[in-house]
């Protein structure tokens, strides 16, 4: 909850303070029941191609 929230403006704000600001805006009680952690990069996978078996591939071999 501590964490910086990372599309805040002022690249300052808490996740536990962007969570409270939304719930007072919406007059509701959020609560955070879990977190899912990521690292940079992670989940962007580049694709491996393997030129050689396209060709064949594409010549019918």
């Amino acid at each position: 909850m501590d964490q910086v929230y990372v599309k805040a403006e002022d690249g300052k704000q808490t996740v536990g303070k962007y969570v409270d600001e939304v719930a007072k805006a919406n007059g509701a009680k959020i609560t955070v029941k879990g977190f899912v952690r990521m690292e940079t990069g992670e989940g962007i996978e580049k694709k491996q191609d393997d030129f050689a078996a396209e060709v064949a591939a594409q010549m019918g071999m």
